[in-house]
C-alpha cells in the first residue's frame, strides 16, 4: 500500500506502524554521538519544524526498553557500519519528556501541569519502582511523584532520581531528550510570572545535567536559545545549534531533493513550483529548507483534491505577536525596515540567538532576533553570517522566506489597520461614497491606504480585505465574494434600513496611468456579469470600480 500523509504525527514509532511517510532524517543520530561530543546539545528551530518527531525518533533509537524493535528496518542510520548499531540503538535508558503543555494563566496553575506531566513520565517507567536494585529512598520519592504529592525540592530533582534508578537498574547512564523546554518560560512572560517558573526550569535542568554522573548526554529543543547564565547555568559541555548555525541544518525542514522525491512518489510534480512558491525559502545555516508542517498538509489535502490552493497552515497553529509587536515601537527606522522586507527586499540588522522572553521585545535587535529564530525571516546571505559585532551578536541579511509569510505579514497590516484607523476618516468615505462622490472618496481612502505599512505587492484580495475591514469598522456586514449574478463581486454591501446597496469590483493598476482604464474595467465587470443580482426593494443602487495602484485609489461610479 502507498505510504500515508499523517499531519501533525510527532511519534515516530507510531508513523512508522502506521505505514506513514518518513522523510528520513536518522543520520542525525551519527552526526550527534560520532561527530561531537556535547554533553548537552541545544537545537532551536521556529515551530513546525519537526523538532518533535526528530526527538521522538532518537527516543526509538536508543531506548534500551524497544529492544527487539524493527521500527529502523530500511532507513539511512542502518546503512553505517553495524558497530555503530551494535553500540547505540537499544543500548541505554532513555529519559523522553516534553514542556510543551507547561502553561497557565498563573504559576500555581502551570506548576501543576507540570507535575501531571512528571507524574506520567514515572507512571511510563513504574517498573522500576519494584526493582530490587532500586535505593529504598528513591523507591519513595518515586511513588511521591507518581502520585502528584512531591515535594518542591523533589520535583526539582525529578530527572536526576529517576536517571540514578535506571543507573541502579541497567547499569548504564541515561540518556535526556527534553522537548520544547522554553515553551514553559514563553508562556510565563506572556502572563506574567516568568521569574517563578524560569527558577524552575533553571533549577530541574541544572540538577539533572549538571556534574551528573547518571546522564550520557541530553539533547534540548527550543525555539529560543535562553542564556546559558540565565537557564543553563553551570552545565558543562553545553552546545546551542540556532538557525544560524550550519552544523545538523539539513535535519530541520525538508531540502529541496526530499520534496522531489515526496512529489514524485504522490504523482504531484506539476505542484512543485506552486509548493517552492508558498511554503520554501528558509535557510537555516547554510541550507535552503521547506517547512515541513506546510507541505505535509498541502500534499495531504491534495491527494484528497487535486485543485486545492496553498492555505496558511503554519499560522493556524499559533498567534502572530512577534509581528503585532513591530507597530508598538512606533519606530520610523523600523517601520521603513518594515516596508522593505513586505515589498520583497533585504534589510541588514544585527540579531542574537541568544535572550530571554523576558527582553524579547526590549529593543528593536531583539524584536529581529526573535522574527528570525521563530520563523517569520530568514537569512538571506547565509555566507554573512559570520560578521560578529559581538559576543553572540551578528549582522545578517534578512527577508520574508515565502509567499505563506508574506501574507501573513499583509493580513497582520490589516488586521492593525482595522484596530487603529480613524473612524471619523471612514464615516467621511462611507458618506461619499453612498452619495456618489467619486473624487472625494478616491481622496479620502487614499488618504486611509496612506497611512498602512506599504506594500509594492498588493493582490487584489488585499484591498478587497482592506476595504471589508473599514466597512465592518462601521457596522456593515460586507459579503465578500458571495455568489451573485453570473459571478462574485469583489464587495456587496447593503443597507437595509435605509433601503440602499453597493457592489465593488476591485482592480491593481499597473501604473497611475492605468487606473482610470482599470475602474471602468471594473464597472463594466459589474455590468456583463450581474453582480448587483436582485435588487428589488433597494432605492438605490451604486456599482464602484475601484483601482488601486501602491497607495493611490481611484473611484468611478457606473450603473447597474
Amino acid at each position: 500500500m502507498p505510504k500515508k500523509i499523517a499531519v501533525g504525527t510527532d511519534s515516530f514509532d507510531k508513523l512508522i506502524e502506521r505505514n506513514g511517510y518518513y522523510v528520513d532524517k536518522t543520520e542525525l543520530i551519527y552526526e550527534l554521538v560520532e561527530e561531537h561530543t556535547n554533553e548537552v546539545t541545544l537545537f532551536t528551530r521556529p515551530r513546525r519544524f519537526g523538532k518533535s518527531l526528530t526527538m521522538s525518533m532518537l527516543d526509538s533509537f536508543f531506548d534500551i526498553q524497544r529492544a527487539g524493535s524493527q521500527t529502523f528496518d530500511g532507513v539511512d542510520i542502518m546503512q553505517n557500519p553495524p558497530d555503530f548499531c551494535r553500540e547505540w540503538m537499544h543500548q541505554y535508558p532513555t529519559i523522553f519528556i516534553s514542556l510543551k503543555d507547561v502553561e497557565g494563566l498563573n504559576f500555581e496553575n502551570a506548576y501543576e501541569k507540570l507535575e501531571a506531566i512528571i507524574s506520567d513520565l514515572y507512571k511510563k517507567h513504574e517498573h522500576l519502582e519494584v526493582e530490587k536494585k532500586v535505593d529504598p529512598a528513591d523507591a519513595e520519592i518515586f511513588r511521591h511523584l507518581k502520585f502528584k504529592n512531591a515535594s518542591r525540592v523533589e520535583m526539582l530533582n525529578s530527572l536526576k532520581t529517576l536517571m540514578r534508578m535506571m543507573h541502579a537498574v541497567y547499569g548504564k547512564p541515561t540518556i535526556l531528550l527534553l522537548d520544547e523546554y522554553d515553551v514553559p518560560l514563553a508562556k510565563a512572560n506572556e502572563n506574567h510570572y516568568y521569574s517563578e517558573m524560569a527558577d524552575v526550569i533553571r533549577s530541574i535542568l541544572s540538577i539533572s545535567t549538571k556534574s551528573n554522573r547518571y546522564l550520557q548526554f541530553a539533547v534540548v529543543t527550543g525555539c529560543l536559545r535562553i542564556p546559558k547564565e540565565s537557564i543553563f547555568t553551570g552545565v558543562n559541555n553545553f552546545t546551542s545549534y540556532s538557525v544560524l548555525n550550519p552544523d545538523f541544518s539539513n535535519y530541520f525542514g525538508f531540502t529541496q531533493s526530499e520534496i522531489t522525491r515526496m512529489l514524485e512518489y504522490y504523482g504531484l510534480t506539476d505542484k512543485q513550483d506552486l509548493i517552492r512558491t508558498w511554503y520554501d525559502g528558509y535557510v537555516f545555516g547554510d541550507t535552503k529548507l521547506f517547512c515541513p508542517w506546510d507541505v505535509m498538509s498541502y500534499i495531504s489535502a491534495l491527494l484528497k483534491r487535486n485543485d486545492t490552493a496553498p492555505a496558511l497552515y503554519w499560522k493556524n497553529t499559533s498567534g502572530n505577536g512577534a509581528i503585532q509587536a513591530f507597530f508598538e515601537f512606533g519606530d520610523e527606522d523600523l517601520a521603513d525596515h518594515f516596508e522593505t522586507l513586505v515589498n520583497g527586499g533585504s534589510i541588514v540588522v544585527a540579531v542574537t540567538d541568544s535572550l530571554t522572553y523576558e527582553e524579547a521585545y526590549s529593543t528593536t535587535d531583539n524584536l529581529w532576533s526573535i522574527l528570525l529564530m521563530t520563523g517569520y525571516v530568514t537569512i538571506a546571505c547565509p555566507e554573512e553570517v559570520e560578521t560578529f559585532l559581538e559576543e553572540s551578536t551578528r549582522a545578517v541579511t534578512l527577508r520574508i522566506p515565502n509567499r505563506e509569510i508574506a501574507t501573513i505579514f499583509q493580513d497582520t497590516i490589516v488586521d492593525h489597520f482595522k484596530k487603529t484607523v480613524d473612524q471619523s476618516r471612514v464615516g467621511e468615505l462611507m458618506d461619499a461614497l453612498w452619495n456618489g462622490k467619486e473624487a472625494r472618496a478616491s481622496e479620502i481612502l487614499s488618504d486611509l491606504l496612506f497611512e498602512t505599512i506599504s506594500y509594492m505587492d498588493y493582490h487584489e484580495d488585499y484591498y478587497q480585505a482592506f476595504l471589508a475591514g473599514i466597512f465592518a469598522g462601521r457596522g456593515y456586514i460586507p459579503q465578500s465574494n458571495k455568489e451573485q449574478g453570473l459571478g462574485r463581486p469583489d464587495v456587496d454591501l447593503h443597507d437595509r434600513k435605509n433601503r440602499r446597496m453597493m457592489v465593488i469590483e476591485c482592480k491593481k493598476a499597473g501604473s497611475k496611468d492605468q487606473l482610470d482604464a482599470c475602474c471602468d474595467k471594473a464597472i463594466q465587470q459589474i455590468i456583463d456579469r450581474e453582480y448587483a443580482g436582485d435588487t428589488d426593494g433597494f432605492r438605490t443602487v451604486l456599482c464602484y470600480g475601484i483601482a488601486f495602484f501602491k497607495k493611490t485609489a481611484k473611484i468611478k461610479l457606473g450603473r447597474s
